[in-house]
């Protein structure tokens, strides 16, 4: 069979396990025993979690492969920084003394099938050999493009002649002694990923369903988002997105492998049964490194008790996992803004509906108009509802009727009912981007941040938020990070990310991420024509331009989104960016 082969520029990591054949010489089974639980729950999580694979282990070595060369120098350092807290439980006083010396490199690499080589993989090899045990040596490529982007102490090693290697390279090297010495932090500029790898970190999988009716998946969700809500909470845990968690919806997989793919140490999971005015859920802790049970247990109550059991199961956890666990909020009024069960459960819908749907389904509206006709004060019902009809001045053929009006009231209302609550602040700057309110936007989800400043949802809004205000390569890089510590997230960056790279008139990468959306939403055909048409596709431009038209219910649709659209740009050269494109496609004959 014939292997494929390609080449391309990558980052790549080598961890060397220092004195590897003593080691095995003095205790052979213990050795391989704690090579093997290194890579399984730590090196792979770690390597996941900056965005990066394991190529390959070669015995007493890890091979890994990065495409952002800031995320495999962070990586490397963190790998040593934690290697002592892994090894330490060792049975033999000699493994807990294990080291590994790591070496970077930026090169050229040859792809052949699952394995690599060529001068980059060469480099790297030799690069370890001259690490510090316990060290990094990057070469002079990596430092390059580190540097303004990190502050990790790496010193000037000089030139050295490496084996096999023509000429003399220029490395620089990083040790736990040096940086103390320096007292330099470890402060890179992608601080979520460093956060996660530091803290204890937590995936609540989708609750299972047992109910004997399949359209109450809406509750079990909304269970499982709720619990996610109020982990997130506190300070010291990281708690992996929904768009994380629901991934594995409906898959059978093992909990370490969702650990490791995931890259957190603890799972919840569990299963709702609900049958007339009763509930029971059951939910257990996991240990994601080994699948062992933490903790267990039982609910059977009324259904206007499913709040209680939320609040239990939370602080069990918080109570449970090796660290206390701090608050972000100095009191736990603000859980969900209502108390009253049957508005929850109606808000449950209207949020299912909302999401599902794209705020195209009507019923949405109907379902959180009912929540607030049962309790007028639930911030979350009215904060979604703001949202959604923000959201509809994007979408074609649904108009519910002046929704900007609509919008700003359930705005103010939601501030009023809900003003501490991360989760609503977060929903209201997201609505006031969409109204083109950069500024107000932009001090809600501040706000929001300063309260839960690891929510990857936040962060992306943010990202959102600076792009619309012209910050656009700080609105990209904060997505960027975002994506480094949930890479589940894709999903929920795709267009956020686009329209980043089309401010920045990064028109074939903003084109590659619309048109890699499996179910994009219609008026996204409308941005690609007005890529195409940039790049002076027209061909491509009109052919986007027709599957638009197709999706406007009448032709005014489009002149009211291209309007709105342009609204979210504070700069007037941005606003005029995306409506000359879609003048040039054909969308758009004002001027």
């Amino acid at each position: 069979m014939e292997q494929q082969t390609q080449r391309r520029l990558a980052a790549i990591v080598m961890a060397d396990v220092v004195g590897y054949t003593g080691h095995i010489q003095r205790d052979e089974v213990g050795t391989r025993a704690l090579f093997r639980n290194l890579e399984k729950n730590f090196v792979l999580p770690l390597c996941r979690l900056y965005g990066g694979r394991i190529i390959k282990t070669m015995g007493d070595a890890f091979m890994m492969e990065f495409s952002s060369v800031v995320n495999a120098a962070t990586c490397a350092v963190e790998l040593q920084q934690q290697m002592p807290l892994h090894v330490n439980e060792a049975e033999s006083l000699d493994l807990r003394g294990m080291q590994f010396r790591i070496a970077v490199n930026l090169g050229d690499i040859i792809v052949e099938d699952e394995d690599i080589h060529g001068d980059g993989v060469n480099v790297v090899a030799r690069l370890q050999a001259l690490a510090d045990p316990g060290g990094v040596c990057i070469s002079d490529a990596v430092y390059a493009q580190i540097r303004g982007k990190s502050d990790i102490p790496f010193a000037n090693g000089g030139l050295v002649k490496l084996r096999g290697i023509d000429g003399e390279h220029q490395i620089y090297q990083w040790s736990p002694d040096r940086a103390a010495e320096q007292s330099t932090a470890l402060t890179i500029r992608e601080p979520i990923a460093l956060e996660a790898a530091r803290q204890a970190s937590i995936a609540v999988l989708p609750f299972e369903n047992l109910s004997a009716d399949p359209e109450q998946e809406f509750f079990s969700d909304g269970i499982t988002e709720d619990i996610i809500t109020e982990l997130s909470r506190f300070r010291d845990l990281h708690v992996k997105s929904r768009n994380s968690s629901f991934a594995f919806k409906g898959k059978h997989t093992d909990v370490t492998e969702i650990g490791a793919a995931l890259g957190v140490k603890f799972i919840v999971e569990g299963s709702i049964r609900k049958a007339d005015q009763r509930v029971r859920i059951t939910v257990q802790l996991v240990d994601a490194l080994d699948g062992g049970q933490i903790w267990a247990e039982r609910y059977d109550r009324q259904l206007e008790d499913v709040f209680a059991v939320q609040d239990e199961v939370t602080q069990t956890i918080a109570t449970v996992l090796p660290s206390r666990l701090r608050s972000t909020l100095s009191e736990r009024t603000q859980r969900k803004s209502t108390t009253n069960f049957s508005a929850y459960e109606l808000y449950l819908q209207g949020r299912w509906i909302f999401l599902t749907s794209a705020g195209t389904d009507p019923r949405a509206i109907s379902y959180l108009e009912k929540a607030l006709a049962i309790d007028p004060n639930y911030a979350h019902a009215q904060a979604v509802l703001a949202n959604l009809y923000a959201y509809s001045l994007f979408s074609l053929g649904v108009w519910y009727g002046d929704p900007e009006k609509r919008a700003r009231s359930y705005l103010n209302d939601a501030l009023k009912n809900g003003k501490q609550d991360p989760i609503i602040l977060t929903l209201v700057a997201e609505t006031y981007y969409w109204l083109g309110e950069s500024d107000r936007a932009r001090h809600h989800i501040e706000a929001a941040l300063r309260i839960n400043p690891h929510d990857i949802q936040s962060r992306i809004v943010y990202g959102s938020v600076l792009n619309g205000a012209g910050q656009h390569e700080d609105g990209l890089q904060i997505m960027n990070e975002a994506l480094v510590a949930d890479p589940q997230m894709l999903d929920f960056t795709l267009e956020p990310k686009a329209e980043c790279l089309f401010m920045l008139r990064g028109y074939e990468d903003c084109l590659a991420i619309l048109l890699s959306w499996e179910d994009p939403p219609p008026h996204t055909y409308g941005q690609i024509a007005a890529c195409y048409a940039h790049l002076g596709k027209m061909d491509k431009a009109n052919e986007a331009a027709d599957s638009f038209r197709k999706a406007c219910a009448t032709s005014s649709d489009f002149a009211r989104y291209a309007r709105n659209h342009a609204r979210i740009c504070q700069l007037p050269e941005d606003k005029e960016n995306w409506l000359s494109g879609y003048r040039m496609a054909g969308l758009l004959n004002e001027p």
